[in-house]
C-alpha cells in the first residue's frame, strides 16, 4: 500500500485494521530488505506480487538474503562480487551443486551474528523461496536453465499432532477461572488482574479454533454477543463469520465487561482492540503464546502446547462431532480440504472403524430358528 494511502488513514477518516497494520510493517520491511538484494530481486518480486501476500513475499526475502549471503561466503566465484552487485550473468553461474550444498550448509549456520538451526521443514520453505526466484526469470527467458528444479526437496517427516483431551480441556479452562493456581502468590496477584481475559482467550481458541493472529487482531466492533457471532480477518485478508457456543459467549461477554471498566477507569475508551495488555494496548501474537504456554504449563507439563495445538483440539472436537471434513475445513478457514485431512486423518480411522462395526451383511432374526 502506498504512501498516499496511509495519509489518508492519518487525516482522521478511517482507522487502519490491525490486518492493514501489519501488512504495512512488513511492506516497509520488505521494502528495506530488497536495498540489500540484487537488483534483478525488485523484479521478481513486483511480478509475483499479485499471486502472493506480503508475508509470503516478505519470508522470500529474508531466505533469499540467507542465500545470497551463502554463495558470497562459499561458493568459487561469488567471493569477489558485492550482493548488491549481482546480475543475472552471475545466477547464470550457481549449479544444482551449489543449491545442495545450501541446504546441507543451512543445517547449523550463522547469519548477522546469530546461529541458526534448520529442520526439513525450514530447509523446504528456503529451497522453495530460491526456487520461485529461479523459476521466475527461467520462465521470462533471462536464465537459460532452472537448475533448482533438479533439487529435490527434503523429505518432510509428519509430526505427531499433540492435541488436549477432554479432561485436560476442562482443567485447562478451570484452572484459568481459578484464584489460586501458581506457584508463587506474586503470580497468583497478576492473575487476578487478567482472569476473566485469559479465560476468554483459552475459551475462545477452544470453541472456535481460530488462528492466534486472528484472535489478536479482533476488535470488540467484531462481536455480535446477539447472534453468538464475530467476524474474523482471514489469512489474505478475507473476512468471514464464525459463530460459538453460549459457554464460549459467557466467557466474551465477562472479559468484554472487565474492559469496557478498565477503559473507563483509565479515560481510554478509543482503544478498538479487543483483547488488551495491562497497559490497555492491544496483544501482541508472542503474548498471547506466552500465556497458553503459561496454562497449559499447570495442566500437563509433558505437553508443549501451542495457540495451534488448541485450534487442533478444536478441530479434533468438530471432526468427531461432524464426520464432515469439509465442514472442518471451512470452519478452519483451510483453503485446500487436503490439509484438513493431513492434520486429522488419525481420527479418519477412528471414523472408519467405527463405520465398519455398524455394517451388517446379514440381518439375523433372533425368532428364527
Amino acid at each position: 500500500m502506498n504512501k498516499k494511502c496511509y495519509n489518508f488513514f492519518e487525516m482522521g477518516k478511517r482507522k487502519p485494521s490491525y490486518y492493514e497494520e501489519s501488512n504495512r510493517k512488513r511492506f516497509e520491511e520488505l521494502s528495506g530488505r530488497l536495498k540489500s538484494l540484487p537488483f534483478f530481486c525488485r523484479e521478481y518480486f513486483i511480478g509475483i506480487e499479485p499471486r502472493t501476500s506480503v508475508l509470503t513475499r516478505l519470508n522470500y526475502a529474508r531466505d533469499l538474503e540467507i542465500f545470497f549471503h551463502f554463495l558470497h561466503d562459499n561458493v568459487a566465484g561469488f567471493e569477489y562480487i558485492g550482493i548488491d552487485e549481482l546480475t543475472m550473468t552471475d545466477l547464470e553461474k550457481i549449479k544444482t551443486s551449489d543449491i545442495e550444498y545450501f541446504l546441507s550448509y543451512i543445517t547449523y549456520y550463522e547469519h548477522n551474528g546469530i546461529r541458526y538451526a534448520n529442520g526439513e521443514k525450514a530447509k523446504a520453505r528456503k529451497l522453495s523461496a530460491v526456487r520461485s526466484m529461479l523459476r521466475y526469470f527461467y520462465n521470462k527467458d533471462k536464465l537459460s536453465k532452472n537448475v533448482a528444479s533438479k533439487v529435490a526437496t527434503p523429505k518432510l517427516h509428519e509430526k505427531e499432532i499433540i492435541r488436549l483431551n477432554d479432561h485436560e480441556v476442562k482443567t485447562l479452562l478451570d484452572a484459568a477461572e481459578s484464584e489460586k493456581k501458581f506457584e508463587t502468590p506474586h503470580k497468583d496477584a497478576y492473575n487476578l488482574n487478567t482472569r476473566e481475559r485469559d479465560a476468554a482467550i483459552l475459551t475462545l481458541f477452544l470453541g472456535t479454533g481460530i488462528r492466534v493472529s486472528e484472535l489478536v487482531g479482533l476488535n470488540v466492533t467484531d462481536i455480535n454477543t446477539e447472534e453468538n457471532a464475530f467476524t474474523v480477518t482471514r489469512k489474505g485478508g478475507n473476512r468471514t463469520t464464525l459463530y460459538y457456543s453460549p459457554e464460549v459467549g459467557e466467557a466474551l461477554s465477562k472479559y468484554i465487561k472487565t474492559r469496557e471498566k478498565r477503559l473507563f477507569e483509565a479515560g481510554d475508551t478509543a482503544e478498538d482492540a479487543l483483547f488488551l495488555s495491562l497497559r490497555n494496548k492491544r496483544l501482541c501474537v508472542r503474548a498471547v503464546q506466552n500465556l497458553v504456554k503459561k496454562y497449559t504449563g499447570t495442566v500437563n507439563p509433558l505437553k508443549e502446547v501451542s495457540p495451534h495445538k488448541l485450534r487442533s483440539t478444536y478441530g479434533t472436537a468438530l471432526y468427531r462431532e461432524t464426520k464432515d471434513i469439509y465442514v472442518v475445513a471451512e470452519v478452519l478457514g483451510h483453503r485446500d480440504v487436503n490439509t484438513t485431512k493431513k492434520h486429522y486423518a488419525a481420527i479418519s480411522e477412528d471414523i472408519k472403524r467405527e463405520a465398519s462395526s455398524r455394517h451388517i451383511l446379514r440381518s439375523q432374526d433372533k425368532n428364527k430358528k
